[in-house]
């Protein structure tokens, strides 16, 4: 819950081929190579999107059992896995268990022997019907797509091998959770099964579901957190049109009444969407958008090349590659620094890691807002506005320290806020 996540599309990030040639190349090592900077940046877990063999991207699994050729071997991993908790940073994999890709094997005796198979009802198919691949049956596909061919989770035999195959990832890598791929997607009564099996197995182990725009509730009641898409949207698209009652009213819905003290997984983008630094249209803003986003209830995740300002657009029906790039090394920048500032402010306050919310005060440019727990208060101010504005609300204390920059503050009644400009006021009530 107090971690500060850092995702790795991983296929990509390690200069994977678009497809599985089937060669073993140990590429996952550039992962270790870049636990330094990781470690520099204030990081304290990493979600590496898929990294079991598959057919192209990793979401078309061939073998959960396996290492991506492409990757390297089990043991590559293993190593990798190793390193990054001897830099103090926990590890989390995706968990892709609502489809698999055509050449994952019990799939392929289906095609070869049909109705005879012992695997065909591993998957949801009409053996009197036909897809564009004329295999001689009808399957269902993940929201349409064929290649991604969708698991039976509700077959006992299905689920009791995904539970062996989490089992051994736990004992041969050690990781320390999951982040489940369009967990939206899955059946509760599987993810209720999975929770469960998952914590008499270890006690700590870190479920995340992604979620879209849909209601949280019956996930975050099998799981640790979401993706919180709902909250994602209304950071870029505020900005975007200057209209912060936007993502306020979000957060008041959430925390009051959707999702009360949880701890949702808030981004600015992943491997699925935009670059934040093409998606917004001030450039300008991005420092202050990511200060609005660490200082958000919930976990903060940070897309990997975003903290420099990587941009990437996606398109609709193209690839991904722009979106999911490979970089040789790492860079850094006056955003770098931010947001490792950022990152070191969230861990040791915990009204951010802890604190409840409560909205004081909002207009089309500016939020301001109360993050508070075990006595401690710190007041958010977000202006995204081109001129200083001066802001009259009621704090109920006389004295605060900015802590991002030291200065400090008389908030009796009113605050200014400088164009363009985030603030943390950490309330001192013995100090004007």
């Amino acid at each position: 819950d107090k971690a500060v996540f850092y995702q790795i599309y991983t296929m990509r990030f390690c200069g994977a081929p678009a497809e599985n040639d089937g060669i073993v190349v140990p590429r996952i090592k550039k992962a270790a190579e870049w636990i330094p900077y990781i470690k520099g940046l204030g990081i304290s877990a990493v979600y590496f999107c898929p990294v079991f063999s598959s057919d192209s991207h990793g979401y078309d699994t061939r073998d959960y059992r396996m290492i991506d050729e492409r990757l390297g071997t089990n043991e590559d991993f293993a190593a990798v896995v190793k390193k990054f908790h001897e830099n103090g940073i926990k590890v989390i994999i995706d968990g892709v268990f609502n489809h698999v890709g055509r050449n994952f094997k019990a799939f392929v005796d289906v095609r070869k022997n049909g109705e005879a198979s012992r695997y065909k009802d591993w998957f949801h198919i009409d053996f009197g019907g036909d897809t564009a691949y004329q295999d001689g049956f009808y399957y269902e596909g993940w929201e349409g797509h064929y290649e991604l061919v969708k698991l039976n989770t509700q077959n006992e035999e299905v689920m009791k091998y995904l539970f062996s195959c989490v089992d051994m990832w736990a004992d041969a890598f050690g990781i320390d959770g999951l982040r489940l791929d369009v967990a939206y997607a899955l059946p509760l009564d599987f993810l209720s099964a999975l929770r469960a099996h998952c914590c008499e197995k270890c006690n700590d182990f870190f479920i995340i579901g992604e979620t879209l725009y849909d209601d949280y509730g019956a996930l975050l009641e099998r799981m640790d957190s979401v993706t919180n898409y709902q909250a994602y949207k209304g950071l870029w698209s505020s900005f975007n049109t200057n209209n912060m009652f936007e993502i306020a009213h979000t957060l008041k819905r959430q925390t009051e009444e959707t999702i009360p003290g949880a701890h949702p997984m808030n981004f600015l983008d992943n491997h699925d969407v935009s670059r934040i630094a093409s998606q917004l249209c001030d450039r300008a803003l991005l420092g202050v958008l990511y200060s609005l986003m660490f200082a958000l209830p919930g976990i903060p995740c940070v897309y990997y090349g975003s903290e420099w300002g990587a941009e990437g657009v996606k398109e609709k029906d193209g690839p991904d590659d722009d979106i999911r790039p490979y970089f040789d090394y790492p860079s850094e920048n006056e955003l770098t620094d931010l947001i490792k500032k950022l990152i070191i402010v969230h861990k040791e306050n915990i009204a951010f890691t802890e604190g409840g919310y409560r909205e004081l005060y909002v207009t089309n440019e500016q939020l301001i807002f109360e993050r508070e727990a075990e006595g401690q208060r710190i007041i958010v101010g977000i202006n995204i506005g081109g001129a200083p504005a001066h802001i009259d609300f009621d704090t109920g204390a006389a004295g605060a320290v900015d802590i991002m920059t030291g200065k400090k503050y008389s908030l009796e009644g009113s605050a200014d806020m400088g164009p363009k400009r985030a603030y943390y006021w950490k309330i001192n009530d013995r100090e004007v």
